[in-house]
C-alpha cells in the first residue's frame, strides 16, 4: 500500500465515533473541514489498520515504513498537536539544548524536562557498554553532531569550542550569504556511524535539510529513521519546527513549510488503546501562532523567554507509557 504524503490541509480517511461520554463539540464534524493534523492522526489509522506486528529492541510494535507529512509555518503558524496537551516548553527546552551542544541530562533536569532520564540512568548506560560514563552523560548524541560533528569524545563535561564540524553555524552562515542561502547542501546529520556505539541511544531524527526559496521563505525537510508515532513524533513535528521558525528569525528570512519524512513509523503495543479510542474521535483545533520576541547575535543565547506561543487551545492529555 502506498503511504498518502498529503500536502498541507487534510480530511481523516477514517470513521470513528466519539466516546459515549465525550462531548458533542469533540466528535467529528459533518462536514469535515480540513487540517493539516489529519495527516498525523490518519497516519496513527493506517498503522492500527495495516496491524503489521514485530517484535523489536523494546517491545512489540505496529508498524509502518515510509510516511510523510506536510506542515505550513506561513504567517507565525507552529504545528503543536491539539487533539491532545503538548508539553511544548519541555520541546522547546530540549532543542535550545541541542542548540548549545550538550550532551549531559543534568542540565535538562535542572530545567524540569525528563524525557532522556530512562537514556541516561546507570542501568541503560551499562546496557550499551558505557558504563566509564558518568549518571546523565548520553555521549555523543543530537548537540554534539550538530555543532561538534565527530571530535573525539571523553565527557559531557569536556570543552568541544574549535572541535569537529559545527553544521549549525555552516548552515546559519549560509543563510545569511545573499547567494548561498539557495544552495541544496544546507544539511545537517546527527547519524555519524564513527560515534554510534558511544551514544546511550543512537539517534531517531537522523538528517534535515534547509532549503530558501524567490521569496526568501525558509523550509525544513527531516528526515527520520524511527518515529515513536503516540509519543516521540508530536515532539519532533514542534520540536523541528520551532528551530526552522527560529532559523528564520535569526537569518533575516521567513519561516514556510516543515517537511517531514518517517522510515519506520511505529506505535507501541500498549499505546494502540489509547490512540484509537481517544485521539482518533477528537477534532483539532486551529494550530497556534509563534512569536520570536528578540533577535539574538549568537544562536546559542536565546532562551525560552524568547519564545511566545499564543492561542494555543487543545484538547486533555494522552497518557502513555515512554518506551527506553
Amino acid at each position: 500500500m502506498l503511504r498518502r504524503f498529503s500536502r498541507i490541509n487534510s480530511t481523516p480517511h477514517y470513521i470513528v465515533d466519539a466516546p459515549a461520554d465525550a462531548a458533542t463539540d469533540a466528535q467529528l464534524p459533518t462536514p469535515i473541514t480540513p487540517h493539516e493534523e489529519y495527516q498525523y492522526l490518519n497516519l496513527i489509522h493506517d498503522i492500527i489498520e495495516q496491524n503489521h506486528e514485530h517484535d523489536g529492541r523494546n517491545g512489540t510494535t505496529l508498524s509502518v515504513f515510509g510516511a510523510g507529512m506536510v506542515f505550513s509555518l506561513d504567517q507565525g503558524r507552529i504545528p503543536i498537536l491539539t487533539t491532545k496537551q503538548m508539553a511544548w516548553k519541555t520541546c522547546l527546552k530540549e532543542l535550545l539544548w541541542f542548540i548549545r551542544g550538550k550532551t549531559d541530562n543534568r542540565l535538562l533536569q535542572a530545567a524540569g524536562v525528563h524525557i532522556w532520564d530512562d537514556n541516561a540512568s546507570r542501568d541503560f548506560l551499562e546496557s550499551r557498554g558505557l558504563s566509564h560514563y558518568a549518571d546523565g552523560d548520553l555521549g555523543p548524541v543530537y548537540g554534539h553532531q550538530w555543532r561538534h560533528f565527530n571530535a573525539t569524545y571523553s565527557t559531557c563535561d569536556a570543552d568541544y569550542t574549535g572541535k569537529g564540524v559545527d553544521q549549525l553555524s555552516e548552515i546559519i552562515r549560509s543563510l545569511k550569504h545573499p547567494v548561498e542561502r539557495f544552495s541544496r547542501r544546507l544539511i545537517m546529520s546527527a547519524w555519524n556511524p564513527c560515534q554510534i556505539d558511544e551514544m546511550a541511544l543512537p539517534p531517531c531524527h537522523i538528517l534535515c535539510q534547509f532549503n530558501v526559496d524567490n521569496q526568501n521563505r525558509l523550509s525544513c525537510a527531516l528526515y527520520q529513521r524511527s518515529g515513536d508515532v503516540g509519543l516521540g513524533v508530536p515532539f519532533n513535528i514542534a520540536s523541528y519546527s520551532f528551530l526552522t521558525h527560529l532559523l528564520a528569525k535569526h537569518c533575516g528570512l521567513v519561516a514556510h513549510e516543515f517537511v517531514y519524512h518517517l522510515g519506520n513509523a511505529h506505535i507501541y503495543d500498549d499505546h494502540v488503546d489509547v490512540l484509537r479510542t481517544k485521539q482518533l474521535s477528537l477534532k483539532p483545533f486551529a494550530f497556534p501562532q509563534l512569536e520570536i520576541t528578540t533577535l539574538r547575535d549568537d544562536i546559542n543565547s536565546y532562551t525560552l523567554d524568547d519564545f511566545r506561543v499564543m492561542d494555543y487551545k487543545c484538547h486533555s492529555q494522552v497518557k502513555m507509557q515512554m518506551r527506553k
